[in-house]
C-alpha cells in the first residue's frame, strides 16, 4: 500500500500545474507520430497471439487473452482511415482504460514518454474538418504529433447509449431554465453530454477546452452579472488542450468571483490515482464517462446542494485516501 501511495503522491504533483505525460507511438503505413495520455495506459507489450472470431467489427483484428482477461484488439491505423496493418504480430499493443472499460490498441512501435505542459497542446488546426480523428496536436522535435480522439474511435465501433432512462427522468427534479457550462475537447463526448442533459431540460453552453471555458466565465463576469446567474454549474473533461480540467477547476477555486461554482469532472480517466487528483484540484464531484443516468443524477445532486445555500468551495470532494 505504501508503494501505491508513493505513486499517487508523485502523480498528483501534476495537478494544478497543467502538466501531463504523453506516450509517443507510430502506426503501420503512416509517417505521423501519435500520442496518448500515460494516465490512461495500463501496459504496453508485444502483440500476443490473437484469436480471430466471426462477426468482429472490421477494425478489430482479433481477441487476445492477457493476464486472465479477454480483450478485443483494435487496429488503430485502420480505425483512423489508414490501411489494415500487415504483419501485426511484429507490432505492439497499448492496453488503456477508457470510459470504464479496458481496450487494446495495435500500434507498429512505441517510442518514449515525455512530460509536457498542456498549454503546448493545441486544438486541431482550423480546416481539419469533422472527419478527422484528432482531439489535439503538439510539436515535439520539430514534428507535429497528433493526439487521437479515442472516444470517437470507440463510438464508431460500439456506440454508447446517450439517452437518460424514463425512470431516471421521472425521479429527477431539475429547475426550469437550468444552464450548465460543459467543457470537452472531444466532439463526440460533447454531443453525448449535450443530448443527455437536454433530455432533462438542461441548456448546455459549450466550450471545447478548459481555456475556452475559463474565458466564457470571465465574459460572463464582464457583462456585470454574477456567474451563478448565468450558469448553475460547470461540467468539465480532464484531458483538454491548452488547459486541462484539473487546472480549470483550480483556477475557478482561486478566483473570488468564481470560487463558489459547483464543478463536476466528467472524464474517461478513472482509478484511484484520478480520484486523488480530483480531490486535490478542488472539484465537487467526479463521474467516469459515460453513463447518462449517472450524469443526470450528478447534475441534480449539484443543483440541490447549490439551492441549499452551500457554495462549491465549501463542499469540495473529500480525498479518497486516508492516512
Amino acid at each position: 500500500m505504501a508503494g501505491v501511495m508513493d505513486k499517487v503522491n508523485q502523480l498528483t504533483e501534476l495537478v494544478g500545474q497543467n502538466r501531463m505525460e504523453l506516450l509517443l507511438f507510430r502506426l503501420s503505413g503512416l509517417t505521423q507520430r501519435y500520442g496518448i495520455n500515460v494516465f490512461k495506459v495500463r501496459e504496453v507489450l508485444p502483440c500476443p497471439r490473437l484469436t480471430v472470431m466471426p462477426r468482429l467489427h472490421q477494425f478489430v483484428i482479433g481477441v487476445a487473452h492477457i493476464r486472465g482477461n479477454t480483450l478485443s484488439v483494435i487496429d488503430l491505423a485502420y480505425a483512423i482511415g489508414g490501411r489494415p496493418t500487415k504483419n501485426y504480430e511484429k507490432g505492439f499493443i497499448i492496453i488503456a482504460e477508457y470510459n470504464r472499460s479496458t481496450h487494446a490498441f495495435l500500434v507498429s512501435s512505441v517510442e518514449r514518454i515525455i512530460n509536457m505542459n498542456w498549454n503546448k497542446i493545441m486544438p486541431p488546426p482550423q480546416g481539419a474538418g469533422h472527419s478527422n480523428y484528432m482531439t489535439a496536436v503538439t510539436e515535439i522535435d520539430d514534428e507535429l504529433i497528433e493526439i487521437l480522439d479515442v472516444e470517437k474511435i470507440l463510438d464508431e465501433i460500439a456506440p454508447k447509449n446517450t439517452e437518460v432512462t424514463s425512470d431516471a427522468i421521472k425521479a429527477l427534479k431539475v429547475p426550469e431554465g437550468t444552464r450548465v457550462l460543459v467543457a470537452d475537447d472531444s466532439k463526440v463526448a460533447l454531443k453525448q453530454v449535450k443530448r443527455a442533459l437536454s433530455e432533462i431540460g438542461v441548456e448546455v453552453i459549450e466550450a471545447h477546452d478548459g481555456k475556452a471555458a475559463l474565458h466564457a466565465l470571465h465574459d460572463m463576469l464582464a457583462d456585470g452579472h454574477k456567474v451563478q446567474e448565468t450558469v448553475s454549474l460547470v461540467i468539465s473533461d480532464v484531458e483538454m488542450p491548452e488547459m486541462d480540467g484539473y487546472t480549470l477547476c483550480a483556477n475557478i477555486r482561486n478566483e473570488a468571483a468564481l470560487r463558489d461554482l459547483y464543478v463536476i469532472l466528467h472524464t474517461s480517466l478513472s482509478g484511484v490515482f484520478n480520484q486523488n487528483m480530483v480531490s486535490k484540484a478542488g472539484a465537487n464531484d467526479f463521474i467516469p464517462k459515460f453513463n447518462p443516468d449517472e450524469l443526470a443524477a450528478a447534475v441534480e445532486k449539484g443543483l440541490a446542494i447549490i439551492q441549499s445555500g452551500t457554495s462549491g468551495a465549501d463542499c469540495v470532494m473529500k480525498n479518497a485516501f486516508k492516512n
